[in-house]
């Protein structure tokens, strides 16, 4: 069983930046492949970011050159970290944990990122 929990949202001007967290709590952390998505009102969620547990690195093509998925293993935590950030990047981000082997699949609460001046 994994807990994710993120932190690290909140209101930004656009061009601004922001770095979001998210730590998790369980055993096999390592194994896990990391993911970020995000929901705007009304849209259906989508994925933004995926690590491996080797740290290969995927990007949504919307975000490629502006955001940077990482993990530290130690900290059993991912991060994205957001730069140039547009209006369209606002919506609920969430911390998603998937096993790459077996259908074990945990979600997090999410955090809410809004781009606005």
């Amino acid at each position: 069983q994994v807990q994710l929990v993120e932190s690290g949202g909140g209101l930004v001007q656009p061009g601004g930046s922001l770095r979001l967290s998210c730590a998790a709590s369980g055993s096999g952390f390592a194994v896990y492949g990391m993911g970020w998505y995000r929901q705007a009102p009304g849209k259906q969620r989508q994925q933004v970011a995926l690590i491996t547990s080797s740290g290969n690195t995927y990007y949504a093509p919307s975000v490629k050159g502006r955001f940077t998925i990482s993990r530290d293993n130690a900290k059993n935590t991912v991060y994205l970290q957001m730069n140039s950030l547009k209006p369209d990047d606002t919506g609920v981000y969430y911390c998603n944990a998937a096993h790459p082997r077996v259908p074990d699949e945990y979600w997090g609460q999410g955090t809410q990122v809004t781009v606005s001046s």
